[in-house]
């Protein structure tokens, strides 16, 4: 490892690294020869160096605070993103994934419990979709595998619709289900892209008919949208459709959540302009803008939040920005394909900060949790998670 690279790494945990830095060290980063170095550099300086004789903590702890406040903008923290894309190793006391824990610093060496010896290894998600078909007809798409109609081909990967160039006058539907465990790609037949997180359904025409509301529905789960701009289709607008909601877009990117098991539905403005309506009323969100619609009594309100947090699934990152415990068990279990118990109820409750990457096994997960003695133990038993 040359200095300079050295030096940028020290300056990225510090969060003082700029934009060219930041790309320097993501270019740095996409070999696995380069991402050992990485994480053997990082224990070697700071894991093993449990005091910081080196560091002022209180020092380091509110330059970080400072840095985060500074730094607010979404292409900087979508610099930072794409580099813990390719770096997030798990790192256990100056760790990429949890350096902002409140109380991080003051956890001595010997209150660490020993890591649950498991030879249970439940692995990662990964691209794979039910595509059900206009005739009812059902086919599984997964990785090294490929498909083909007259409308759409898949790699396994992803999945393309072709723009039609007749004239299409009825509506027909495909739909895209990502089970637990899943995440699919697809581009619609207007260009539009859309993201599929797991546990996620998807119902969209396979082709739009010109001049007329490009409309599609997410049936549940969690979606990023990247809409082809009404210019290039007559000026039509884009509508999503869900139960309880309808998102009109002109052209922009967005990010809807509305899991089945959770009374409410999440809808992040990226970029551009949406307006999400429910019941008789609309409200129009500007770019960091997040609306909160309650499902229970109908409540919607706005609020503005760490886009790319709210976002960084679709990164191949976990960004847990002072979610519960409970919430970021919610986003593992289905990632895993796990069920989580708490044996403790009051571990629900705990918040902490942190950036994970989702190629992880999910016990890598589970021990770096434990170290940072958020949790006493863990035990995976088949499908099943036990924390307390």
């Amino acid at each position: 490892m040359n200095k300079e690279i050295e030096n940028i790494i020290v300056k990225f945990l510090i969060s003082s690294a700029n934009e060219e830095e930041l790309d320097q060290l993501g270019v740095w980063l996409k070999t696995k020869e380069n991402v050992k170095l990485f994480g053997e550099y990082i224990e070697i300086n700071y894991a093993l160096d449990v005091n910081f004789n080196e560091f002022d903590n209180k020092n380091v702890k509110n330059a970080l605070s400072e840095k985060i406040k500074q730094e607010s903008s979404v292409f900087y923290k979508y610099k930072v993103y794409n580099v813990l894309k390719y770096a997030a190793v798990v790192l256990l006391f100056f760790g990429l994934g949890f350096i902002f824990k409140e109380h991080f610093f003051e956890t001595p060496v010997d209150a660490i419990p020993e890591i649950v010896n498991t030879n249970i290894s439940v692995e990662p998600g990964t691209n794979k979709a039910t595509l059900t078909l206009e005739d009812g007809s059902s086919v599984v798409l997964e990785k090294g595998g490929a498909f083909q109609t007259q409308n759409a081909n898949s790699n396994g990967e992803e999945i393309i619709y072709n723009k039609t160039s007749q004239s299409v006058t009825e509506v027909t539907y495909n739909y895209l289900t990502i089970p637990r465990a899943g995440e699919f790609f697809i581009v619609l037949a207007d260009g539009t892209k859309v993201w599929l997180n797991s546990e996620s359904q998807l119902k969209y025409p396979i082709s739009f008919v010109e001049g007329e509301t490009r409309q599609v529905e997410l049936v549940y789960g969690e979606a990023y949208f990247d809409v082809s701009p009404s210019e290039l289709h007559n000026g039509t607008t884009f509508k999503v459709l869900n139960n309880a909601q309808e998102v009109e877009v002109y052209g922009t990117e967005f990010n809807i959540k509305a899991y089945k098991d959770e009374t409410n539905i999440y809808t992040t403005l990226v970029e551009g302009k949406v307006s999400v309506g429910t019941a008789g009323v609309k409200q129009n969100l500007v770019p960091n803008q997040q609306s909160n619609l309650n499902m229970i009594d109908g409540n919607m309100t706005v609020a503005t939040v760490d886009v790319m947090s709210e976002i960084s699934w679709k990164n191949g990152v976990f960004s847990f920005n002072g979610k519960s415990l409970k919430d970021i068990m919610k986003v593992i279990s289905r990632w895993y394909d796990v069920d989580v118990i708490f044996e403790n109820s009051e571990l629900e409750t705990i918040t902490f900060v942190g950036v994970l990457g989702k190629d992880q096994s999910l016990k890598t997960i589970l021990e770096t949790i434990k170290t940072l003695s958020i949790i006493k133990n863990y035990e995976i038993n088949d499908k099943t998670v036990r924390l307390n």
